[in-house]
């Protein structure tokens, strides 16, 4: 799960990272208010969508005047905001944030992702702040610092003192470098966070060590455990089938195919789309129901998968160990009679009582197309595609 801008910097600001005063604003009014409340002779306006790229693509603004802020925020609101990270389709802008101005005297990128490598925390950091780490590691490979955290004792002071060092900062401010970087990772840690990036982590004109800007990614399996991190969901943010998705349980990725997959188990489902890929297809999803494959919870991933109306052919892969592939049967057989499906079904299923489901399938009555192998099933979703089948033709089952 992400998090917006001001989000990030507060949840950063409680475990001792400095970011400059500001506030945030539902109008172009409430803006210039905002900005009058904070005080200063300059100002930041930043559009807050779940997207980095958003200076280049008019979603920051200097300004130095009431006036030049409500004309900002005027731009920004309701627009779609597009960057390289948002696709063509972009993210709609719904609230700005308002910031006073900081005295920039340099700028340093400064990130902690998970290194699975290594399984540990890794600290990415480079002098040429400012910069996404892609062009960082395309342009200036050497200026990039790694540092990885050993998990029984944590981020020490000496790595801090050394990472600071590495990236030239003076002596005088590499307590309060320490300062955030153990701060960062202890948000990191405590909070179950996948990526925590200030980008650009500034050195003041008057010897600050400021977080400019900050984003967060969260583990959406340990929210259960950190109730204020999921409060601070945005779903205008997200992708409305992957939000409905996660309201309901599945783990669900939009891809910009048309064969929809319905698939228990992380490792089957990416196989599934590898196959599709493989017979010429292309997947319009990642769809794991998990372990749970009750006729219920298959009901429930149809719905989901034909919302996408770039979905022409639907492919049921299951692989039955914990599951039963007579419930999935019966799902299948559910959802067909009850949601309106208009495209042709390829089921596969494997695993314990696949008898007993491939007789329910053959007894439904409904045009479903049975495989017995996944890449068998992967061939017939794409010929029904190409087919054209999903304009209303029926299909017979197939043994």
């Amino acid at each position: 799960m992400d998090i917006h801008e001001y989000q990030a910097k507060e949840v950063l600001s409680g475990f001792g990272v400095t970011v400059p005063d500001g506030a945030l604003a539902y109008s172009p009014e409430q803006a210039a208010y905002r900005a009058r409340e904070l005080g200063g002779d300059k100002w930041v306006v930043k559009a807050q969508v779940h997207a980095g790229g958003r200076g280049k693509a008019g979603g920051v603004k200097v300004c130095a005047s009431d006036t030049e802020i409500q004309e900002a925020s005027e731009k920004m609101f309701g627009m779609k905001l597009v960057t390289h990270q948002t696709g063509p389709e972009g993210k709609g802008v719904y609230r700005v944030y308002v910031e006073a101005a900081v005295p920039i005297a340099r700028e340093i990128y400064l990130g902690f992702v998970l290194d699975r490598t290594s399984q540990r925390v890794m600290i990415v950091a480079s002098a040429e702040g400012g910069m996404e780490i892609e062009d960082i590691s395309a342009e200036k490979p050497d200026s990039i610092v790694r540092a990885t955290v050993e998990p029984a004792v944590g981020l020490r002071e000496f790595q801090c003192r050394q990472i600071a060092f590495k990236l030239g900062i003076d002596a005088s401010l590499v307590q309060q470098t320490v300062r955030t970087l153990q701060g960062c990772y202890r948000a990191f840690t405590e909070l179950d966070a996948t990526m925590v990036e200030i980008n650009p982590l500034v050195i003041t004109e008057d010897s600050r060590v400021v977080a400019l800007d900050a984003k967060m990614t969260f583990d959406d399996n340990a929210l259960f455990r950190h109730p204020q991190i999921s409060e601070l969901r945005d779903k205008s943010q997200e992708d409305p089938r992957e939000s409905r998705a996660a309201d309901r349980g599945l783990n669900y990725v939009g891809l910009d195919g048309n064969i929809g997959c319905i698939v228990n188990g992380a490792g089957l489902a990416m196989a599934t789309m590898d196959t599709i890929k493989l017979a010429g297809g292309e997947p319009a999803n990642f769809l794991d129901i998990g372990g749970g494959a009750t006729p219920e919870r298959v009901a429930k991933a149809f719905r989901l998968v034909m919302s996408d109306k770039n979905v022409q052919a639907v492919l049921v892969n299951i692989f039955a160990g914990i599951n039963r592939c007579d419930w999935v049967a019966e799902g299948v057989v559910q959802a067909l009679r009850e949601v309106d499906v208009d495209v042709p079904v390829i089921v596969r299923l494997a695993g314990t009582n696949v008898e007993a489901g491939q007789k329910i399938l053959a007894q439904s009555g409904l045009p479903i197309i049975r495989a017995a192998t996944l890449s068998e099933a992967a061939e017939r979703a794409v010929g029904a595609w190409k087919n054209d089948l999903s304009q209303g033709v029926k299909l017979r089952a197939i043994s």
